[in-house]
């Protein structure tokens, strides 16, 4: 497969962009941001490390093996194409993330809730989802309906 073939989707919510729920850009980028790393660090292999005198981990090892064939690969080593899409509310949000993971648990993903520290008067609040990267045809059979945001 080319890497043309691969993609990375954020979606976020519509709802958060306008009137009364209306966050500031800054917390739209980070929010954003925190999706397309999420999704990525999932497909890493985490373990912890230890030294022969504690029983507590003194660190972690994270790995991921990345064959050309694999979307990831073919990813990195392209043009880390981006998308950002929208869903009206959360529970379109839910709904899309639960399907993914239910039908192809081999698309990386990552549901994004933000813990309401500077926002949304100190509820925690999910925002957004990172999907992929991954083969563009997988991704669209979720996404294909969904509005550029």
């Amino acid at each position: 497969m080319s890497n043309n073939n691969v993609k990375q989707v954020i979606v976020f919510r519509k709802d958060l962009l306008k009137g009364e729920k209306s966050i500031r850009k800054g917390k739209f980028a980070a929010q954003c941001a925190h999706a397309s790393v999420s999704a990525i660090l999932s497909l890493f292999k985490k373990e912890d490390l230890y030294s022969s005198t504690n029983e507590k981990p003194i660190g972690t090892s994270f790995s991921l093996n990345a064959f050309e064939d694999s979307p990831f690969y073919n990813w990195i080593n392209g043009n880390y194409a981006k998308i950002c899409l929208s869903v009206k509310n959360e529970e379109e949000l839910v709904q899309l993330y639960n399907n993914i993971k239910e039908t192809n648990p081999n698309i990386p993903i990552a549901l994004i809730e933000d813990l309401g520290l500077t926002e949304f008067n100190g509820v925690p609040t999910k925002t957004c989802i990172g999907i992929g990267p991954y083969w563009n045809k997988e991704i669209d059979k979720f996404t294909k309906n969904l509005k550029l945001l």
